[in-house]
């Protein structure tokens, strides 16, 4: 394979796409060595067959907000591979999305579920409908036309969606209603749903404990701790949040959360109370993070969408979105002393930005590997749905933590270069691939 070759007929074929681009780039160039072992993967076209994928829906839908006006949003689903199990990928409601961003997280998703040992395979899907602003009403409507042709689409052995961004309980709730509605079937078809109709304990807390889940376990590999280190957190959704509590669980002091508007810093740390406080900001009354400094005057904001990575701390994990740490970040974060990012979103830093954590050797994990624990836990709650189970919040816990750590595992045998130094990215992506590579193999030319 010529990794090169490769993406330049990609960008040929699916021109105006860079976010895809950006993600198959990252992974052939690391995985290249390793895929010019298999001569038999070459002769099956392997790697054409694993960036393309098995088949895109998009749709029209069409929906009535409050004023009885009629609005039309795009929809998708991407079912990118489904060699080792059912396509398994978020649904995302938000402005930004397009065919491109929801191809590259069905991409990156395949190896992140690979990772999971979980049988799942990749996809994601969405709408370039915001749910911010919208009443719950609207929402639902929204919800429900959508799922009028998404249903067609899905299924408990064929693509099971969860929550991703702007897609909460709430969201999920509502799309569950209608397909089994349009089904007539009550089946575990979407994840994170309510612990009262087939959800899962810890769920909303899965991504965000399992990236310091996985946090922890590099440091471990430098007989270090995330205790006493000061934390750099960006986002302040569900995984943000999330993430802050393990923090402060393992003793470590959160300095910043921030949303699409701007950052809060305090300086005295974001306790167990602040972050009590976020949560019922941002969950219940769906506000904006600038409102903590009214509630507490001793923090600063920076707003005008400033992200926190020129901050001084120890410990750095972006939570909020794609590309949202950049080169000139990145160095920064290094100058300041930072010993460790993991991505708890998928792909939040750019190119230039790895190269800088690469090449100041610190530890670096990408969002495939530390942001797995989220569909970990999604996988549970398909095997917990399919045997009309119920896990309590220990059990499912105990099983994150061991797939953190069984991901962890893998990195580093993937990953470990000759100077001791642990390339995450390239363990993260080679563990993935190799996976799913040989269950397409075995399965023929499909």
């Amino acid at each position: 394979m010529d990794a090169k070759k490769v993406l330049e007929d990609l960008k040929r074929r699916f021109p105006n796409e860079p976010e895809y681009h950006q993600a198959v780039e990252e992974v052939l160039a690391t995985i290249e060595e390793e895929y010019n072992k298999h001569p038999e993967f070459d002769k099956a076209n392997l790697i054409e067959r694993l960036c393309i994928p098995d088949r895109v829906y998009q749709f029209r839908v069409t929906w009535m907000d409050d004023k009885g006006q009629i609005q039309t949003n795009m929809g998708y689903r991407i079912q990118h591979n489904n060699a080792i199990g059912p396509y398994k990928g978020g649904i995302r409601f938000h402005s930004s999305v397009n065919l491109g961003i929801l191809k590259f997280l069905a991409f990156e998703q395949t190896f992140k579920n690979s990772l999971t040992t979980l049988p799942m395979g990749g996809g994601k899907g969405g709408s370039d409908f915001s749910p911010r602003g919208k009443s719950n009403a609207e929402v639902m409507r929204f919800c429900q036309a959508f799922m009028l042709e998404l249903g067609r689409h899905i299924g408990p052995d064929i693509d099971v969606p969860a929550g991703d961004i702007g897609v909460g309980g709430r969201e999920v709730g509502y799309m569950f209603g209608m397909y089994k509605k349009l089904t007539r079937e009550y089946s575990g078809v979407l994840t994170g749903k309510g612990l009262e109709f087939g959800g899962s304990l810890i769920r909303p807390e899965a991504t965000g404990y399992g990236t310091v889940y996985f946090l922890r376990a590099m440091l471990k590999t430098k007989g270090d701790s995330v205790e006493g280190k000061k934390v750099l957190i960006s986002g302040a959704g569900n995984v943000a949040q999330y993430a802050a509590e393990k923090v402060l669980q393992l003793g470590g002091k959160v300095m910043t959360m921030s949303d699409s508007d701007g950052y809060i810093y305090d300086p005295d740390g974001i306790d167990r109370e602040k972050l009590d406080y976020i949560m019922e900001l941002k969950q219940v009354y769906r506000g904006r993070i600038k409102e903590y400094v009214d509630k507490y005057p001793t923090a600063k904001y920076v707003g005008d969408g400033a992200k926190p990575w020129f901050e001084k701390a120890d410990i750095a994990l972006p939570c909020a979105t794609q590309n949202e740490l950049n080169e000139e970040q990145a160095k920064a974060l290094v100058a300041n002393g930072v010993i460790a990012v993991a991505e708890g979103a998928n792909m939040p830093s750019t190119p230039g930005a790895i190269r800088v954590f690469q090449e100041a050797k610190i530890l670096y994990s990408p969002g495939k590997a530390s942001n797995a624990g989220g569909v970990s836990v999604s996988g549970l709650e398909m095997s917990q749905n399919s045997e009309r189970l119920s896990w309590s919040a220990e059990e499912v816990d105990a099983k994150l933590l061991w797939i953190m750590e069984n991901i962890h595992e893998n990195c580093v045998k993937y990953g470990k270069e000759a100077d001791g130094y642990v390339n995450y990215v390239k363990g993260a992506n080679v563990a993935g691939f190799i996976k799913v590579a040989k269950a397409m193999m075995a399965q023929g030319i499909v």
